[in-house]
C-alpha cells in the first residue's frame, strides 16, 4: 500500500510535467481597455436659421453612462461628440479624471441655446469645469473642433436619435 501511494504520487507528478517543453508565453494583458464610439445619432449647428455642420453623437442620458462619459477613449472618429442629457435645466461641471482626449465643451440650454463653450480642456484634468450657469445639454467634442466651426454663444442646436 505504501508503494501503491508513491507511485501515483509520481504519476501525478509526471503528468503534470510539461517535458522539457518551455511553457507557451503568456497571453498580453489589455492594460488600458479602449470603447469604441457608437453613434446614437446626429446633432446639428445652426445660426440665424442656417445650418453650419452636423455630426454624429453618442448619447449619455443615464447616471452611468453620464459618469463614465468619454474616459478611457483614445481618439474620436472626425464630426462626432458625446451628448450628455440631464433631466432639465441645472448648473453642471465636468471634470477628466480618466479622460486621454483633449475636450471642447459646448454648455446648451434646454431651448437648444448654446449658453457658451470651453475650450482646449486638457486630458486627466482633475479640477471641475463649471457651466457657469443652468444648461440640459453638454457636447463634448475633440479639442480644436470649435475653432474649425467657429460656434459662438446663441447658436442653436437640434438634435435627433438614429432611427
Amino acid at each position: 500500500m505504501k508503494y501503491s501511494l508513491y507511485i501515483i504520487a509520481l504519476l501525478l507528478v509526471l503528468g503534470c510535467s510539461n517535458g522539457d517543453k518551455p511553457a507557451a508565453p503568456a497571453e498580453p494583458v489589455e492594460t488600458q481597455v479602449n470603447i469604441p464610439f457608437r453613434s446614437d445619432g446626429s446633432l446639428s449647428f445652426f445660426r440665424d436659421e442656417e445650418l453650419l455642420r452636423t455630426i454624429a453623437i453618442e448619447i449619455a442620458e443615464d447616471d452611468s453612462s453620464r459618469n463614465r462619459g468619454l474616459m478611457q477613449r483614445s481618439e474620436l472618429p472626425a464630426d462626432s461628440g458625446m451628448l450628455f442629457v440631464f433631466p432639465a435645466e441645472a448648473e453642471q461641471g465636468f471634470w477628466m479624471g480618466n479622460t486621454r482626449l483633449a475636450l471642447d465643451f459646448v454648455w446648451i440650454r434646454s431651448s437648444g441655446e448654446v449658453h457658451s463653450m470651453t475650450k482646449y480642456i486638457q486630458p486627466m484634468r482633475t479640477e471641475t469645469v463649471p457651466s457657469n450657469g443652468p444648461v440640459q445639454y453638454v457636447l463634448e467634442l475633440e479639442a480644436g473642433f470649435l475653432d474649425s466651426l467657429g460656434l459662438i454663444e446663441g447658436d442653436q442646436i437640434e438634435w435627433s436619435r438614429n432611427e
